[in-house]
């Protein structure tokens, strides 16, 4: 039977919508396929990819504020899945503060998991005022960790795979260009005359807690230290304040270190202003502390002999001030030499064992204070 043209054509048409409503339905499959393919998961799955990552708990966050800083660096998939996981972990609300190892692409409960794990919370670098770069042994006593020593530690702690030797450090700090380690500008001429010795950069790193990066070498560790550093010094006016008590920056960063280990944090001003009348006169400014500073072991009371004896800092035998810092200074004794007491004092002892302090004028004040000293104990050799 011979189909009429019309009937011909309305089958035509119909094959044709067909086939329009397939490739729309096969097109939207692909489509949703290629979305679901191409979304972020909303969840990673297990610990993470091995890529470390550092992260900060500030002291009074919570776990929950970093939610959006994890994701955003990678660490978990979504903060929604992070704070899902946070309030699912009873133990969430005793995260404590400091710098914690995560990796990246790690689930939210294994992400939540890591932060409470102390194993992953970095240990911290903490510098004391009066520390200095090298080792000191005490006669009689212990040997407390220099600076160098304190680096090594913390990047060979537990766990870590760039574990860097204080000898490492010694060798980078004696040789890298000051200007690749952030030594500031006004401290580099002092420092480089200096040569290679291993010390050139005492003082430079100021007393605090730091996190030290464990990806980092031995230069970069140290740069980074200097240069944060470097800007606790700025943040003083330091070079305004040592022009306005007559000195160079660098020179009053050797005056607070002296400051650091010579005085009780309550004399710090007090010292200060003995170091510029001595300065000022001119006088010796004698201090057993600069006659430690070269010595292999130390104690409070130094011998004839070591006073006798000429280093770069031994301010019994040299004129006015030691040519580098002896230690690291705080702030606090930083700003005592920017801004010093008012008095007319020349010596200084201390005559107690709980750091009592007397500030005379006269040598023979000094010498009953001195013997006060000596009858408490204070000034015994254990040589």
């Amino acid at each position: 039977m011979r189909m009429e043209p019309k009937y011909v054509k309305r089958r035509q048409r119909a094959a044709a919508v067909l086939i329009a409503a397939l490739v729309l339905l096969i097109g939207a499959v692909v489509y949703i396929g290629v979305s679901i393919v191409n979304r972020p998961p909303t969840d990673y799955v297990g610990q993470g990819n091995g890529v470390i990552q550092l992260v900060t708990i500030e002291e009074g966050s919570s776990i929950s504020e970093i939610g959006p800083e994890l994701a955003e660096r990678g660490i978990v998939a979504t903060n929604q899945a992070f704070q899902t996981a946070a309030l699912s972990n009873p133990r969430a609300a005793s995260i404590q503060p400091g710098v914690y190892r995560l990796q990246e692409m790690m689930s939210a409960d294994s992400a939540v998991a890591a932060l409470l794990d102390p194993n992953n919370q970095v240990e911290m670098l903490d510098i004391p005022g009066g520390s200095t770069l090298m080792d000191v042994t005490v006669v009689a006593g212990s040997t407390r960790p220099g600076i160098y020593s304190q680096i090594s530690q913390v990047t060979c702690s537990a766990g870590s795979t760039n574990c860097i030797k204080p000898e490492t450090l010694h060798n980078v700090g004696a040789t890298a260009k000051l200007s690749d380690l952030g030594v500031p500008q006004w401290a580099q001429e002092k420092v480089s005359a200096r040569g290679n010795d291993p010390r050139r950069l005492e003082g430079l790193i100021a007393p605090g807690k730091y996190v030290v990066n464990p990806n980092h070498d031995a230069r970069q560790i140290l740069s980074d230290l200097i240069s944060r550093s470097a800007k606790q010094f700025e943040s003083t006016g330091i070079q305004q304040r040592a022009q306005a008590v007559g000195m160079s920056p660098y020179e009053l960063l050797i005056a607070a270190s002296l400051v650091e280990r010579e005085a009780p944090a309550g004399d710090f001003d007090k010292v200060a202003r003995v170091i510029l009348n001595r300065l000022a006169k001119p006088m010796r400014l004698e201090f057993d502390s600069t006659v430690n500073y070269g010595l292999s072991d130390v104690e409070v009371a130094t011998t004839d002999e070591d006073r006798a004896r000429e280093t770069p800092w031994n301010t019994y035998a040299k004129d006015g001030l030691p040519e580098t810092p002896i230690a690291a200074a705080s702030l606090p004794a930083l700003e005592a030499m920017e801004n010093p007491a008012e008095g007319d004092w020349l010596f200084f002892v201390t005559t107690h064992t709980d750091g009592t302090t007397v500030f005379t004028n006269t040598f023979e004040e000094h010498l009953d204070a001195v013997q006060q000293s000596l009858a408490n104990g204070v000034l015994n050799s254990n040589r």
